[in-house]
């Protein structure tokens, strides 16, 4: 039986991510990374019971405005 997250990554309806799912969905393989973004507040996040989520709205914020000239010219 396969758990639900395990499809989590292709269903674009989820409105509150896992910091993997977020990883995942932008293309980061580091979620150590998007670990400190949530961290530093760069991605915002909230708490649901024990759990961390990223809201999907807050993860588009962050990839906009990261989406800059400077980024591109920086990349590998």
């Amino acid at each position: 039986m396969k758990r639900q997250s395990d499809h989590s990554h292709n269903d674009a309806t989820l409105v509150a991510l896992t910091v993997a799912e977020a990883a995942r969905r932008i293309g980061m393989g580091r979620r150590t990374k998007l670990y400190e973004y949530v961290s530093s507040g760069e991605i915002a996040s909230v708490k649901i019971g024990r759990l961390r989520r990223i809201p999907t709205e807050a993860l588009a914020d962050f990839v906009a405005r990261h989406n800059t000239r400077a980024d591109f010219d920086t990349a590998a």
